[in-house]
């Protein structure tokens, strides 16, 4: 087999589907080699592409499917560590390929920065800003939002929302056409991480800090 991205052949769709569901543990031992090869090789491949394509991209794991976890075996995840608790996501199903940038699991004292940040009359209009441009472009913007407003600012603070965040997540679906099973499949991730470039940095510079 090629070292070089290809995309993903299209038997690699016959393989998830014989795991959709809840599949047996014989069914799960059957598919194992055809999965590994065809589902999580290509993933492996085309992180490797980023990574030449650009080196800040090459802080990269690609998992391994479990026995337990059933979506493991159906969906093939990969991540691209951009920062401490900052990633880039690659998630390849049934539905093709979505990507995302995340920012979760923090730590107190990044949940701190990240409020600072929001609540600064800089860096907080340039937050609105860029999530703004990237629901244009037709990423949804989600996270893990506090109920209640955030004590120690005004009920109607203009980024109130933004205050009650503990988690940034932007994430779109690319779809599942014909481009998948060829290079193309590179360049259009790669294009998703450069328009996600303005979020990473803003969390990078103002949130994490330090790498991983």
């Amino acid at each position: 087999m090629t070292d070089v991205f290809e995309g993903w052949p299209r038997s690699a769709f016959d393989v998830l589907l014989q795991l959709e569901g809840e599949p047996s543990a014989e069914v799960r031992r059957q598919c194992r080699r055809d999965r590994e090869e065809l589902v999580r090789v290509p993933m492996v491949k085309l992180l490797d592409a980023m990574a030449s394509a650009d080196p800040a991209y090459e802080d990269f794991a690609v998992w391994r499917y479990g026995g337990v976890l059933m979506e493991a075996w159906q969906r093939q995840h990969a991540i691209v560590r951009m920062a401490r608790n900052v990633e880039l996501g690659v998630r390849f199903d049934l539905d093709g390929l979505e990507i995302a940038l995340s920012w979760w699991y923090a730590p107190p004292e990044q949940i701190e920065r990240y409020r600072a940040a929001v609540a600064g009359p800089g860096s907080g209009p340039r937050l609105v800003a860029i999530l703004r441009k990237l629901e244009r472009e037709g990423y949804e913007i989600s996270g893990d939002v506090l109920k209640r407003p955030l004590r120690g600012h005004p009920v109607d603070h203009p980024r109130a929302t933004l205050l009650r965040h503990r988690s940034v997540i932007a994430s779109q679906g690319l779809g599942c056409e014909d481009w998948i099973h060829t290079r193309e499949a590179a360049d259009r991730v790669l294009a998703a991480f450069t328009e996600l470039r303005p979020l990473t940095r803003w969390l990078v510079k103002n949130v994490a800090l330090t790498r991983p």
